[in-house]
């Protein structure tokens, strides 16, 4: 009966499980490290280093988290635990945005299931309630970034709402108080009818919505040329309400323009028959078109430059709107749709009120804050623009049918087009002329301050840099004003007889100091002497009640952040967020920075792309492709997550669904299970095995030159934040290079060598390194995972964390480009050789690839490659013939590799019971006639006890 040789290989060992089991793993290691205090035992460990500050964009403190959370805090956490290996003091603050309207609208929401009116509730009672739901989500948010395996400093994050925040953010408006930059001015902001407020371009989303349209007649009446005379000036609008603030034109210099005589016309058609129109010549077909006009003639050609000059009337003259109405050249104006000519509303339009300003024409105020008309406006007093619910009012109606009456309407019609929308309410926004406090762009050169820091910003992706200097370079003065109550208010005091703010920096000091101890309820509960001081009659002055933006509030984080706190440092290293953040906290910091210290509070931006489903659709509950960060978590583990992050281009959009986590899942089965056979393959292991590199076989020594290759990858990515690099080389080599390579190889080595082997040995070390490495670059990513198996190693002291390490020094000397070039001639044969034995086995002549012993044909070259190596052990054959030139017989080869033939052969000789290889000395010894000669001398070196029954 032949003897039972299995308890003599040495077969891997370990407890590190082969299923991850992460849902019930990942709470216990992240108590694990709340116990061992880990983040304060990294701050003390890397207390005196360069310092590594990633600023938190602070998140919205309102609802769960969603996959965009999950996305931006673990590459957040991804980085900043990369800087900390790399040897840095990588101290990461988390904070929140508190103040502003979504929480404002959730504490209405509540009064108004509760029949409550908001105005009818003390305003510090509202603010206390406010702050009561920010805390409760900060709570909720907290638990699940940390779920995710973010760390930071959690016990001390910021927030927008604290006291030392709220009375920082009122200095910062008092330096720009102080600079001059701060001033009050009526311009058209975008005003939301349902909120009651001014809204920043980033609290602004874009939507299909159905408009009406008219085409109007302006009467010209004093015309630059005698082609003009008895013509009407034809303008085209999306806007009908804003027509009675209509106060000029605008044409485009350089279009071509025609005046055209109505001939005949089409059946309903509002056009009359001998009149004349001033239309763009682009915009003729499309003009009689809407219009039914059925036969033109064209009176003349001009160049709109050649319009400068003309005064028209407004259609609606002699019922109160006796003024002229100039033509005025606009650089916007286009020929795209229209008329190739722009009625101009200085009160709702930025280019038209820049327009007007540049051409000494006041903004007219014809709408009120809930939508409808003034008393004042003519006509239309009372007509509503859109209702309290957001819908549309009879102002557009009620102005069409006046343009008709008046003999000034052409035609009419609808429009479905993107149009901005409350991001909170989802009802469409109007541009309305209100009084406002604004940052200029001028005083102080903030513009181009702003445009030199950009060009000293470093920008990831480079394309972020045009982006964000195209929006300063066109933006207007910065409305900071909101009418609202939730928010730090703008403290200042109006003199009411200059109507000039009080600038006096001892009052600024007197709010802030009151703010620091109080709050900003402060402003609302305190008498205005309290902070005017003496001297003053507070009758001479009104308090401004309006709140701050709260794009101001989070651009001022920088100041009450990274400026107080001595762990921390000015400016940050990095800012991160998406990619629309150009438009938001990017920019408000920057300009906020750059108007009260001259430069960026920042030296790199990062920015991401979105989240969308499987098919590239954005994510909504009524498409049911929502996927949710705790639902995956749960039923995966957070380190799945956290490596979806890293396996695409974050700077693009990312997309995510359940085939996608499926392909995550095998992703990481495949470097689990590399950890896993490191473990087991290094049971036992000790220093006394281990070998220096230049006593190693070629093998192991082309493993360490792998490693240094990776080591300045993983160094380079790290510096670049391309940690997609860094997943891509690390999965490809425990795939490619280690488990269907070089893992391959060795398992005969390392399971039938004696212990003593030098094979074995330099095996053993270079297991050692790999595991040492990998587990460190990794540990970034897969933050527990990396844990779990260095723990399973080095067991569980408090001092024993992958995170307390730094990236190992991989020495220069295993660099070796010369050995990587051989090496890959290696495998380009052991390819073909692999090739061919599938062939063998599919058509069942081998069972495996031991029973085979090919003759392999190759170049000279690349037998060379083999000098000082075993074919047979890289191909894991028994035995192997190395043949310099093409075979006589039929062959297999790969056409990507030149020079390759293989001749199968069987191998001869019998099978070793212990490796299972087929030689010829197989039952040679005495005593040991199953075993080959390795085996059998293995073997003998084993207790007893250890050897075959």
């Amino acid at each position: 009966m032949a003897k039972d040789y299995k308890a003599t290989v040495f077969l891997p060992q370990t407890g590190f499980p082969m299923r991850a089991g992460l849902p019930a793993l990942e709470p216990r290691l992240l108590a694990r490290w709340q116990e061992i205090g880990l983040f304060e035992r990294l701050r003390s460990q890397a207390d005196g280093r360069e310092k590594f500050i990633l600023h938190d964009g602070p998140p919205y403190a309102n609802g769960n988290l969603h996959i965009g959370h999950a996305l931006n805090k673990i590459l957040k956490d991804v980085i900043n635990r990369s800087q900390q290996m790399l040897g840095k003091d990588a101290h990461y603050v988390p904070g929140w945005d508190c103040h502003g309207l979504p929480i404002e609208w959730k504490i209405e929401e509540k009064y108004r299931a509760a029949g409550r009116d908001k105005d009818a509730v003390p305003i510090v009672e509202f603010r206390r309630e406010c702050r009561e739901f920010a805390e409760h989500w900060i709570g909720v948010q907290r638990e699940e970034f940390r779920r995710l395996g973010v760390e930071g400093d959690w016990e001390r994050p910021y927030t927008t709402m604290a006291f030392a925040a709220e009375a920082q953010i009122v200095r910062e408006i008092g330096k720009f108080l102080m600079n001059g930059g701060l001033f009050k001015g009526a311009k058209p902001v975008m005003w939301s009818v349902v909120e009651k407020t001014a809204l920043a371009e980033a609290e602004v989303e874009y939507h299909d919505h159905t408009s009406n349209t008219v085409h109007v007649r302006f009467p010209i009446e004093s015309p630059s040329l005698p082609e003009l005379a008895r013509a009407a000036a034809v303008i085209w609008t999306t806007t009908p309400w804003t027509l009675p603030g209509n106060r000029a034109i605008a044409y485009g210099a350089d279009i071509d323009y025609v005046v055209l005589e109505v001939a005949a016309v089409g059946e309903g058609s509002l056009a009359r028959p001998g009149e004349r129109l001033l239309i763009a010549a682009a915009l003729v077909p499309a003009v009689i078109g809407a219009a039914a006009i059925a036969d033109h003639r064209i009176l003349a050609r001009l160049k709109g430059e050649a319009l400068a000059g003309t005064v028209c009337r407004h259609p609606l003259a002699g019922q109160g709107y006796e003024f002229a109405v100039p033509m005025l050249p606009g650089g916007f104006v286009t020929t795209d749709q229209g008329t190739g000519l722009v009625h101009i509303a200085p009160g709702h339009g930025a280019d038209d009120y820049e327009l007007g300003l540049a051409h000494g024409i006041t903004a007219p105020q014809t709408v009120s804050e809930d939508g409808s008309y003034y008393p004042h406006v003519p006509l239309f007093a009372g007509k509503r623009v859109l209702t309290p619910a957001g819908k549309k009012g009879d102002a557009d109606p009620a102005v069409a049918a006046a343009m008709a009456a008046a003999g000034a309407l052409l035609a009419k019609g609808t429009l479905v087009h993107s149009y901005p929308h409350s991001w909170r309410s989802k009802a469409p926004l109007i541009f309305r002329n209100t009084p406002q406090w604004f940052i200029s762009m001028a005083t102080n050169g903030l513009r181009d301050t702003a445009l030199a820091a950009i060009d000293e910003t470093r920008f990831v992706p480079p394309q972020g840099r045009n982006r964000l200097r195209g929006m300063i370079e066109t933006r207007p003065d910065w409305c900071i004003s909101r009418q609202r109550a939730w928010g730090v208010p703008i403290a200042v005091f109006v003199d009411r007889r200059t109507g000039e703010p009080l600038r006096d920096q001892a009052v600024v000091d007197r709010i802030a100091d009151a703010f620091a101890a109080e709050g900003a309820d402060a402003w609302y509960a305190s008498p205005p002497e309290r902070f005017l001081g003496e001297g003053r009659d507070p009758g001479d002055y009104e308090q401004v009640t309006d709140i701050v933006d709260v794009w101001f509030d989070s651009g001022s984080t920088h100041a009450f952040v990274l400026e107080p706190r001595n762990d921390l440092r000015w400016p940050a290293s990095l800012y991160l967020e998406g990619s629309d953040q150009h438009r938001g906290w990017f920019h408000s910091s920057l300009l906020e920075s750059c108007g009260t210290r001259g430069r960026a509070p920042y030296e790199a931006v990062l920015t991401h792309g979105f989240v969308m489903d499987e098919e590239g659709r954005k994510m909504s509950k009524s498409l049911g492709n929502v996927t949710a960060p705790q639902e995956v978590i749960d039923a995966f583990g957070a380190d799945i997550l956290r490596l979806w992050v890293v396996s695409a281009d974050y700077s693009e959009d990312l997309r995510i669904g359940p085939e996608i986590l499926k392909h995550q899942s095998e992703m990481y089965r495949r470097l689990r299970n590399t950890l896993r056979y490191l473990l087991g393959a290094l049971d036992g292991f000790s220093e006394a095995e281990r070998v220096e590199p230049a006593a190693m076989p070629e093998l192991e020594r082309w493993v360490l030159h792998r490693l240094a290759e990776l080591d300045r990858t993983v160094r380079q990515s790290c510096a670049d934040f391309a940690f997609h690099a860094i997943f891509t080389a690390l999965h490809n080599f425990c795939a490619v290079d280690l488990s269907a390579f070089y893992f391959d190889i060795r398992k005969d080595s390392l399971y039938c060598d004696r212990p003593d082997s030098l094979r074995r040995r330099a095996c053993r070390t270079v297991l050692d390194r790999l595991f040492d490495s990998l587990t460190a670059w990794l540990a970034p990513i897969l933050c527990f995972t990396a844990e779990e198996a260095w723990l399973a190693r080095n067991g569980s002291a408090p001092d024993v964390s992958v995170h307390l390490r730094l990236f190992p020094e991989i020495p220069s000397s295993w660099r070796d480009d010369a050995l990587a070039e051989k090496w890959a001639t290696v495998r380009d044969v052991r390819r073909v050789v692999t090739g061919a034995l599938e062939l063998e086995r599919a058509q069942r002549r081998i069972g495996a690839s031991l029973q085979a012993a090919p003759v392999v044909h190759v170049t000279p070259a690349q037998a060379a490659a083999f000098d000082g190596l075993s074919l047979a052990e890289i191909a894991i054959t028994s035995a192997a013939e190395i043949v310099v030139g093409e075979p006589l017989a039929q062959a297999f080869a790969l056409e990507d590799v030149a020079g390759v033939a293989i001749v199968p052969r069987l191998a001869e000789g019998d099978k070793c019971q212990r490796c299972w290889r087929i030689l010829p000395e197989v039952g040679t010894v005495a005593g040991r006639e199953e075993l080959c000669l390795r085996c059998a001398d293995a073997v003998a070196q084993l207790p007893p006890e250890s050897r075959a029954a």
